[in-house]
């Protein structure tokens, strides 16, 4: 069974063993020893804490699996007790959790502990990102559609993702694109039907569970879309109107102006960190998750929000 967050304890991490494809990290070497160093092979991250029983058994399957594919895949192993702001912006509610990253996004990931055979073909599959699978017609066609949706031309990236699925239904980098491609084109309906194309074995990838923050906060700030000027008005009125911020944040970043939406809740949390049990950094950390982790908006706005906490 998975450990809940929230219970005490330090100790050696699990697994032992520690070579220089495995290393300990925390909050304020993430951007350098998983982000920045996915450019140069798959990085697989284990939140993981001395007291989880589960975070034992699958420490030294991963420490294995890591080792066997001879570089193509690091570790890095995060003390949740010892690095708390790190699981709170990576939304980790239970561990042992997993992320994987490759060129500066997440790519794959799981939650508890799996069999051994299970931990390696993981492993095994981040491992061809970066070899002989990477030149597969699919991944190329992936690649360009990338290039294209990064250059602002959500049209061809998008036709390239239709044509992907045409020959592998399933592909949920071209799933996932398309459903962010509806949504900004604030086509609700239309991501909801391409999400229910997901296969339930896929339901509980990072990319998804993103996806679908993105869409909470799509519906909920399309209704307020029209109240942009109220709330503008109301927070000229009275500055100190918390939640009239917050709900303008949300309209904000649903109508796409999203560095708005970010500084709104900064501005919260600058007057007023505590209120509302933290409303404005567990709202910012739900915009950074349907932005994405890798995104160099959600980058750049954690690195504040680090400074900020922790000044």
């Amino acid at each position: 069974m998975d450990a809940i967050i929230g219970k005490p304890g330090k100790g050696p991490a699990p697994g032992g063993a520690v070579d220089a494809a495995i290393k300990d990290g925390s909050t304020a070497t993430f951007m350098t020893d998983v982000i920045d160093a996915s450019a140069e092979a798959a990085i697989v991250v284990d939140f993981w804490a001395p007291w989880c029983g589960p975070c034992k058994q699958l420490g030294p399957a991963l420490e294995k699996a890591v080792k066997d594919s001879k570089g193509a895949v690091r570790l890095v192993k995060i003390n949740v007790d010892e690095n708390p702001e790190l699981a709170q912006q990576m939304r980790i509610q239970s561990i042992p959790a997993v992320y994987a990253f490759k060129d500066g996004r997440p790519v794959d990931g799981f939650v508890g502990a799996l069999p051994d055979a299970q931990v390696k073909q993981f492993v095994q599959r981040l491992a061809a990102l970066g070899g002989a699978a990477a030149a597969s017609p699919i991944a190329d066609a992936l690649a360009l559609a990338k290039e294209a949706n990064a250059a602002g031309d959500t049209a061809r990236a998008a036709n390239i993702w239709t044509q992907v699925l045409q020959h592998e239904p399933q592909n949920l980098e071209a799933l996932v694109g398309l459903v962010r491609a509806a949504l900004a084109k604030k086509d609700i309906a239309g991501a909801k039907t391409l999400l229910e194309r997901v296969a339930a074995d896929q339901a509980n990838h990072v990319d998804i569970a993103a996806i679908k923050t993105a869409l909470e906060l799509a519906e909920v700030g399309q209704k307020a879309a029209g109240d942009i000027g109220k709330f503008e008005a109301r927070l000229a009125a009275d500055p100190k109107d918390h939640q009239t911020r917050l709900d303008l944040a949300v309209a904000l970043f649903a109508a796409g102006e999203r560095e708005k939406a970010i500084d709104q809740l900064f501005e919260i949390i600058k007057r007023d960190r505590a209120w509302n049990e933290e409303a404005a950094r567990r709202q910012l950390l739900k915009f950074f998750e349907a932005i994405g982790l890798a995104d160099p908006l959600t980058v750049a706005a954690r690195r504040r929000l680090s400074a900020m906490l922790f000044a």
